[in-house]
């Protein structure tokens, strides 16, 4: 039954009327599933690194949703900023010139490596993703688009062809022109990329493949292969940019310069959404014969906007990228420990800054290590199309003694992972939903 009024953060009188309510008019086979694996959580009050149940349960939230709470949950900062946008703006018009977006374009632009000059707001990563493609097929007159198998770029309509057939197959055929070849491989990316291609999509570290992690000579490949064929290069840091990889965005690991950068997720701290398409001085001409030929209702909210001009003053502090790479070399040493302790679980560790991947010996023991976490007071999912691969993605604010809660998280959990308790799992947690919506 559900409540009159509020009382405090509750809609409902119990989590069990809020369970059956959200299986009735969200989602049946969500509740089915985590109901069958023990694992239905009503998401309620949340702070910092940790989120509670809505009964009081506490979890350490290593998942952070693929980085929307980068800087951890409400972050008090970011929560005044917005109760102040919200005496003054709202979202905006989307048809006139707008000191909030100038404002954001103008300090990440300042931020950014080379000539990355202008930006396109959304409201999500995916539509962002689209923009850029929109945009490289009017630029170059061409309509090819090359990106990698086992990456996620969202569920919009031309981002969702860049993906994986799981995410196809049940709503139609992959529109025409859009390939896949392997990340890494430069000589399948030569292949596929000639006269047709009009852009080549890549996640700077793609997360859903198992947080994979490029090296200079492959980047700087991709940037080569892309200037000779006359294709332009979308880098998607969705989730690496904005300080998660140890430098403000990732490119910056490998001297790299994209036609087309996409930042989300994090952009406002979770607390408004908002996505931005950032892209080189050139391309703007796209735009030139008729400036509304794109819009977007709520892209660049001018209250997310306080928020995220809020956010950019706290990672471009001194220190900031320095932390975050020191908090990942400690939860890597953690890990790796962890992994010399039982051999027989665990492979390593992947990492590149605060975005780590945590590599078990199968698919099966991947697939039950986010329930044994769960069990432990720990939220991280496994990596989609690895699932050998926990990602561990902690707040980029999180404490020395929060890295080391996780770690000694992660041991009690492979522990109990070479028991017989979890085995009976294996079976109904296959069906785990995709990490990156």
């Amino acid at each position: 039954m559900e409540t009159t009024e509020r009382t405090g953060t509750r809609y409902f009188e119990s989590r069990d009327d809020a369970v059956e309510a959200f299986g009735r008019h969200v989602s049946q086979a969500k509740v089915d599933f985590f109901r069958a694996v023990g694992m239905d959580v009503v998401f309620g009050r949340r702070e910092g690194a940790f989120f509670w149940d809505v009964d009081g349960r506490r979890f350490l939230n290593l998942h952070c949703n693929g980085g929307v709470f980068n800087m951890g949950h409400r972050h008090p900062v970011l929560v005044d900023a917005l109760a102040g946008a919200l005496e003054y703006w709202d979202v905006g018009n989307h048809h006139l010139i707008s000191e909030a977006r100038a404002a954001v374009a103008s300090r990440i632009a300042a931020l950014l490596p080379g000539d990355l000059n202008r930006a396109v707001f959304a409201p999500g990563g995916g539509e962002a993703i689209d923009v850029a493609i929109k945009m490289a097929r009017g630029v170059t007159g061409r309509t090819g688009v090359v990106s990698a198998a086992g990456g996620y770029h969202g569920h919009t309509g031309l981002a969702l062809s860049t993906g994986d057939a799981k995410y196809l197959d049940p709503f139609g055929p992959r529109l025409p022109g859009f390939t896949q070849v392997p990340f890494g491989d430069l000589d399948a990316l030569d292949a596929a990329v000639d006269e047709t291609c009009a852009a080549v999509v890549l996640e700077a570290v793609p997360a859903t493949a198992g947080i994979v992690v490029p090296d200079s000579a492959y980047m700087q490949g991709v940037r080569r292969i892309c200037d000779d064929r006359g294709a332009l290069l979308v880098l998607d840091e969705v989730q690496t940019g904005l300080g998660r990889t140890g430098r403000l965005f990732a490119a910056q690991h490998w001297d790299l310069v994209p036609d087309f950068l996409v930042l989300g997720k994090g952009l406002s701290g979770g607390l408004v959404p908002i996505a931005a398409t950032f892209y080189r001085d050139p391309h703007d001409r796209v735009f030139a014969p008729d400036p509304f030929v794109h819009v977007s209702t709520f892209g660049g909210a001018e209250t997310a906007c306080a928020v995220t001009l809020a956010l950019l003053e706290l990672i471009t502090a001194d220190g900031f990228c320095e932390r975050v790479e020191a908090a990942g070399a400690r939860l890597q040493q953690g890990l790796e420990e962890v992994c010399a302790a039982n051999p027989g679980m665990l492979e390593g560790v992947r990492r590149l800054g605060l975005m780590c991947g945590l590599v078990w010996r199968s698919p099966e023991i991947g697939l039950l290590a986010s329930k044994a976490l769960f069990d432990n007071g720990v939220f991280a999912v496994y990596a989609n199309h690895d699932k050998r691969v926990t990602q561990v993605l902690p707040p980029l604010v999180v404490t020395d003694a929060e890295i080391d809660l996780a770690v000694r998280a992660v041991g009690a959990a492979a522990a109990a992972l070479a028991g017989p308790e979890y085995t009976a799992l294996a079976a109904a947690l296959a069906p785990v939903p995709a990490e990156g919506a």
